[in-house]
């Protein structure tokens, strides 16, 4: 029996940095917590200690701090700068045969001041994180952009009824529900020539309008209607993947007291919960390889 050394990669995970652009009135602010993951030539120092083609991880947060900087106007949305901190770890470190770049990005908005928005005064916005993972091989660059944390609720047009039954089956049909979750979605682009704040902003008024107005029978029906929206008003896009946990609304049966609850009155209950997954894609859609998606964000 022979031992191999089998798939490796290392990188340096969540460098936090903010870049404020002082060039212009108003300032503008962008707050990035960044990982770097790397594949290549690196089998001697797993299997010698020879460390002279490690490329320490140290040098990765510092690159981070630096292209802040360094990668300009790239710097503004999290697709690009991803994107440049990819090609330079391939392009520039010859050991390196693949880079992977992860990032959250927190949006900032501005506060009022003066029933206007103040030009270089932000709150942090907690509704939702933007995400970003840009995987490069030389070759071709995959984005794929994403949002997790957009907790969306709605208290009518959800029904979960006519479901397979057995034994264990308690839950009663309803024709009338609260139906609230989580969304993390992940969405692949097969155009880089792309206004990525646009687009981002695009895909979350598609998705959030979607689950409004979309008459529900299941969360999974509703997360094929997202993905379908998202994809038929933007073509680019070539796959979406949604996570979406389940978060349960019970209705308290209030008969005890004598008072009747007509769909008013719910217990918020964080678990356990229904997770959903699933992918809703073009049937042309390239394959990007396995690591292009996020598997942190429930793939």
């Amino acid at each position: 029996m022979n031992i191999v050394l089998g798939h490796t990669q290392y990188g340096k995970a969540e460098t936090h940095v903010v870049r404020v652009f002082r060039d212009h009135e108003p300032h503008e602010i962008v707050d990035y917590v960044v990982s770097v993951a790397v594949t290549g030539d690196f089998s001697d120092v797993h299997l010698t200690g020879d460390n002279a083609r490690c490329l320490t991880t140290d040098a990765m947060k510092n690159t981070v701090n630096a292209y802040a900087k360094e990668a300009g106007d790239a710097v503004r949305q999290p697709e690009s700068f991803a994107a440049a901190l990819a090609r330079h770890f391939v392009a520039d470190v010859p050991q390196v045969e693949r880079a992977r770049i992860q990032i959250d990005a927190t949006p900032w908005d501005r506060l009022p001041s003066g029933g206007q928005p103040h030009p270089h005064a932000f709150s942090k916005r907690g509704s939702y994180v933007r995400t970003v993972t840009v995987t490069d091989d030389g070759t071709t660059a995959h984005v794929v952009s994403g949002v997790r944390d957009l907790v969306v609720l709605k208290t009518t047009d959800s029904e979960f009824h006519g479901f397979y039954t057995e034994r264990y089956t308690t839950l009663a049909p309803t024709t009338d529900r609260i139906m609230a979750t989580s969304v993390t979605a992940q969405w692949l682009h097969t155009d880089a020539d792309v206004d990525w704040g646009k687009s981002h902003d695009r895909v979350l008024a598609t998705l959030s309008g979607t689950f409004a107005g979309h008459h529900s029978y299941a969360l999974q029906q509703t997360l094929h209607a997202m993905g379908e929206a998202i994809i038929g008003e933007q073509p680019e896009i070539a796959e979406v993947r949604f996570s979406l946990p389940n978060k349960h609304h019970f209705l308290v049966d209030l008969s005890p007291f004598g008072v009747e609850n007509h769909q008013e009155v719910f217990h918020a209950d964080d678990r356990p919960y229904g997770y959903i997954e699933g992918t809703v894609r073009r049937d042309d859609a390239p394959d990007p390889g396995p690591d292009a998606f996020d598997p942190g964000q429930g793939w």
